[in-house]
């Protein structure tokens, strides 16, 4: 009897939800979601346009190739990364390696590490009890000063001193699922050719490459890529260190016989220049500070069992759509195929004439911001400075990429050609003229290179579609 009342209570249940109707199937009802717009960025929604220049460049005559493609929705950075933003990774770095090593029992720490293991039973990195308090210098033994030293190196990179900014390592992991997710990869040799008629113990040996690093005993960073057959789930989890402080002396090396001392001084460290974008980042750093900014906020957000997509660099594609606004034609962000209006202001921060830098009213980057946005409302996606995208560069890229969320990654090894290290920059900058703003210029950059006239944006991929956002 008792049986019978549950039963009946559990079918009343499912019927009042939808989910039990005379033995039809009604599926699972979908719940009203809207994802909350991340600060600082702007949605910019699902479509297609044609990727890259239809039309024949009327001024040199050179056929570009495009294809017509579809993006799917994502946010976007309303502006470039700026001085201030980087700065703030740089903060958190610096006090980590400072907290690392108070409690490093070489310098007198006694906090205790958790410890934690992989899949394999391995040793992964100790977390730190956060809550461990920074000592007063004026009381610290001789180990605690020791550590508090590296206080001195944050003060000193973030005051202007370049002495020790090698120091400034940020180590970070990152797991590839989409390797992982391919049937070549399966740990399980049947899942990897479906052809039952071959047999799964003579199928060959899969090797993976993993990215790995580590510091000698002498203090040296290594990172090195290993080749070795697949064994775990493991094998797909790479680590890099990274050296984050911007190179300042891009000022001086960017330009010959010129003097841009003050820049290499002040472009960085002056608060005059926390509103402008940061320089001298190179494409692994970019990439560095995704994955930072990601954890930084996931931890945030872990007490309240949440989780967001990781940030990371635009692809080519959504770069371009973004930049292209709402209407998809024209030559530049803003609707007009001109860069200056009737009264001759103009529309971004390049370089106007040979020479003529100022011309625009900037005669390095500006201010993020200055000029008005596209219609995503999306500012500086011409000029200021290029940006680095997710991108691998290839001439042929057009042909070769799929017309869905189209992309061509390389996770090239330490030991790849330098060649293969190429990464996509668009939107050109303040030091290039008008052709090179364009929504559809292409350029390239080396992703260990560092320049004067090169930074970055963040995207993020937006949880569900246009129906279900705003």
């Amino acid at each position: 009897m008792r049986k019978n009342i549950i039963t009946g209570l559990v079918i009343i249940l499912l019927t009042s939800c939808g989910m039990y109707d005379n033995g039809e199937l009604t599926g699972v009802k979908s719940i009203p979601w809207s994802e909350p717009t991340p600060y600082g960025m702007v949605l910019v929604q699902q479509g297609t346009f044609e990727l890259g220049q239809a039309e024949k460049d009327s001024l040199f005559g050179i056929n570009t190739p495009s294809k017509n493609v579809s993006i799917s929705p994502f946010w976007m950075d309303e502006t470039e990364i700026t001085n201030g933003q980087y700065k703030q990774f740089i903060k958190w770095v610096c006090d980590s390696i400072t907290r690392e090593k108070l409690a490093d029992p070489a310098y007198g720490g006694n906090e205790e590490y958790k410890i934690t293991e992989n899949s394999k039973g391995e040793p992964v990195t100790p977390h730190l009890n956060w809550k461990i308090p920074i000592p007063d210098a004026r009381r610290a033994t001789e180990e605690e000063l020791t550590a508090l030293n590296y206080l001195k190196i944050k003060d000193d990179v973030l005051g202007g001193t370049r002495t020790n900014t090698d120091l400034i390592l940020y180590r970070y992991e990152w797991f590839d699922y989409a390797a992982e997710a391919k049937r070549a990869n399966q740990l399980d040799a049947i899942k990897r050719n479906r052809n039952t008629d071959l047999n799964p113990a003579q199928q060959q040996t899969v090797m993976i490459t993993k990215d790995t690093a580590y510091i000698t005993e002498d203090g040296k960073v290594v990172n090195t890529t290993i080749t070795r057959p697949l064994s775990s789930r493991f094998d797909f989890l790479h680590t890099r260190i990274i050296a984050i402080y911007p190179d300042t002396t891009c000022w001086v090396n960017d330009f010959t016989n010129s003097y841009n001392e003050p820049y290499m001084q002040n472009y960085f460290s002056h608060p005059a220049y926390n509103s402008h974008p940061v320089v001298g980042v190179s494409w692994e750093q970019a990439v560095a500070f995704c994955h930072w900014r990601t954890s930084y906020l996931n931890n945030a957000l872990s007490a309240r069992g949440q989780k967001v997509m990781e940030y990371r660099l635009p692809t080519e594609a959504e770069w371009e759509y973004a930049a292209r606004g709402k209407q998809k034609v024209g030559k530049y962000p803003w609707k007009s195929d001109k860069t200056n209006s009737e009264r001759g202001c103009y529309y971004a921060n390049f370089k106007p004439s040979k020479g003529g830098y100022t011309n625009d009213g900037q005669i390095i980057t500006a201010k993020v911001a200055s000029y008005a946005p596209n219609e995503y409302g999306l500012y500086d996606l011409a000029g200021n400075v290029a940006e680095w995208t997710s991108s691998t560069w290839s001439e042929s890229a057009y042909e070769d990429m799929n017309d869905l969320n189209p992309s061509i990654q390389n996770n090239a090894a330490k030991t790849d050609a330098y060649i293969n290290k190429r990464k996509v920059v668009r939107g050109g900058s303040w030091k290039d003229a008008a052709r090179f703003i364009q929504v559809s210029a292409r350029s390239y950059e080396y992703q260990n290179e560092d320049r004067s006239f090169i930074g970055f944006r963040c995207v993020r991929s937006l949880i569900g579609d246009k129906k279900t956002s705003k």
